[in-house]
């Protein structure tokens, strides 16, 4: 049941919303800041919340402070989570595999308003369902999926976790969930990444895209989309245009027996006991996955997802090696929704929704009272992962843990308390 239940979380972003931070702070105020934060991390262990938890924080352009306590499972022997530890950060996948996509947009193989069916011809003719609560009962799309559509979830498709009526279940049937599943629930899914989006490609949408947003497989549709412009393996192009020549060597689609140690244990809230779900050396990651997802597929450290977010603060580059032109890297943290659509479904427990949306991930447009500054950009996973980026502040945070739900505790709101002053 438990596994079962974790092939429908998988997707959702997590514990999230921002607060407003020091511009360039004193050595003191920084002091002070981390303290706190160290407190609140050693407080989450030592109520049992979490057994191990690890923060980066970054300010300007500088390598980042690590922040950590507990260990990688609640086994006294267990190694202590550390800026190196492994995590499953599920949706946090989606701003990588958006930034992987915003290469082929300033390598003109991608247009933002390009159809997606000039790439994979299964969307060529897609249908809106006529009652989604109700029905699938369709008629005809008028306008087609585009690539803006997928960064920014306006494309129309859906989440099987999400929402109600016979459209999760119809997802649910044919085995769309973008994410990796148990033995069991495997058997419905897709064996390639091209039969998944195609298998997508038959199912009416919730909406004419560009109308309207709603979370959804989009980024694992996304990157379908880039291998068929790249002419390379989905996993292969992440790995070699974006993962590898950041340094972000402790990112893996499939964890290497050697590292199995570094993993940590993926747990489970039943009421107020935390019971283990999957441990480091029984993951499911040390296998490959049957299709690396776009929206979910990737295990990750504090360290390496900080050096994602460094790179799109310093405009593209890190440590001498460019990715992404800083016109590229502007774009991508813009405002990228079609005009009148407005994020109204907010599946993370931000208590104020983000305005917009970027490439891959939620962006607030204006000062949040009492929060982050305009221009903060980030998402979040499943298992409690957090990361963003406040240009404004000059800021960018990084929280890794793993327990579902992810709302059992206030674990980002808590953190923004610690690392933001006034």
């Amino acid at each position: 049941m438990l596994t079962t239940l974790v092939v429908f979380l998988l997707a959702f972003g997590a514990n999230q919303a921002p607060a407003r931070a020091m511009t360039g702070p004193s050595a003191a105020g920084k002091n002070a800041q981390l303290q706190a934060l160290q407190a609140l991390l050693d407080s989450y262990v030592a109520a049992g919340k979490a057994a191990g938890i690890v923060a980066a924080i970054g300010q300007d352009d500088a390598p980042p402070t690590f922040v950590s306590a507990g260990r990688l499972s609640d086994d006294p022997a267990a190694p202590a989570a550390g800026p190196d530890s492994l995590w499953r950060i599920y949706s946090m996948t989606k701003p990588i595999t958006a930034a992987a996509a915003m290469i082929l947009v300033q390598e003109g193989k991608l247009k933002l308003d390009q159809p997606i069916s000039d790439f994979i011809p299964a969307f060529k003719t897609m249908r809106v369902l006529d009652a989604p609560a109700t029905s699938l009962a369709s008629h005809p799309a008028t306008h087609p999926i585009t690539i803006r559509h997928l960064l920014t979830h306006t494309s129309g498709l859906g989440y099987q976790i999400i929402g109600t009526g016979p459209l999760p279940r119809e997802y649910q049937r044919l085995g769309l969930l973008g994410g990796r599943a148990d033995a069991e629930a495997s058997k419905a899914q897709p064996k390639t990444l091209e039969a998944f989006a195609n298998r997508v490609a038959t199912v009416p949408l919730l909406a004419e895209p560009g109308t309207e947003w709603n979370y959804s497989i989009s980024l694992d549709v996304l990157g379908r989309v880039i291998e068929v412009a790249s002419g390379v393996p989905f996993d292969r192009f992440v790995d070699t245009r974006l993962l590898k020549p950041l340094g972000m060597n402790s990112t893996y689609w499939t964890v290497p027996r050697a590292d199995v140690g570094r993993m940590s244990t993926l747990y489970f809230w039943q009421g107020d006991h935390r019971v283990p779900l999957e441990t480091g050396a029984g993951t499911d990651w040390l296998h490959p996955p049957l299709v690396p997802y776009g929206g979910a597929g990737l295990v990750s450290s504090a360290r390496d997802y900080d050096r994602f977010l460094r790179m799109l603060a310093e405009g593209g580059s890190l440590d001498g090696v460019r990715v992404l032109k800083p016109e590229t890297v502007k774009l991508a943290l813009s405002n990228l929704l079609p005009p009148g659509v407005h994020v109204v479904n907010n599946v993370t427990p931000a208590p104020l929704v983000a305005e917009g949306f970027g490439a891959g991930g939620s962006l607030y447009l204006n000062d949040v009272p009492d929060g982050v500054g305009a221009g903060t950009f980030g998402w979040f996973g499943a298992a409690g992962t957090v990361a963003f980026i406040d240009p404004k502040n000059k800021t960018r945070v990084t929280v890794m843990v793993n327990y579902f739900p992810a709302r059992k505790w206030p674990l980002y709101s808590d953190v923004i308390k610690s690392i933001y002053s006034k």
